[in-house]
This record gives C-alpha cells, sequence and structure tokens, in this order.
C-alpha cells in the first residue's frame, strides 16, 4: 500500500466513519485515480472494521499533509 498526501485528498470528505466496502465505493464513485482504490483493496478484510478517518488507514497523513503544501517561496508579505 503506497499513500500520498495527493491521493489521500480523495477520501477527505468520505462517510466517515465507514467501511472498507463503502470506501472503496465512494471512491469509484468519486472518480478517484485508481491507485486510491488498489490501496483500500489492500486493507484487511475484517468484515467488522470501521474507520474513523484517513488517519485509521494512513497515520502519517496528518503530518505529511501539513507540510507537502507549503512553499516557502509563496510568501505573501513580499509585495
Amino acid at each position: 500500500m503506497f499513500w500520498t498526501p495527493e491521493l489521500a485528498t480523495h477520501l477527505e470528505d468520505a462517510p466517515w466513519p465507514a467501511s472498507k466496502e463503502e470506501l472503496i465505493d465512494y471512491a469509484n464513485r468519486t472518480g478517484a485515480p485508481m491507485q486510491v482504490i488498489d490501496n483500500l483493496m489492500e486493507l484487511d478484510d475484517t468484515e467488522d472494521v470501521t474507520y474513523e478517518g484517513i488517519e485509521d488507514i494512513w497515520p502519517e497523513y496528518e503530518a505529511s499533509s501539513d507540510d507537502i503544501f507549503f512553499n516557502e517561496d509563496d510568501d505573501i508579505t513580499d509585495y
């Protein structure tokens, strides 16, 4: 399973909490890239598992999403 912040953003508006099947259905309906669907298919097949958020699937998501989109060249104080 390989996640990037860009792939994980496709699940930000998913109907949390959700099961594996619900997440795959959501990804299909919203046109998420195939890599997102492949990653979801690799999750455990336990029926009673409910994921509360993307952090349950990819624990590093919150830390990486804060840093990945910051560009220090975009300093708005330079007029």
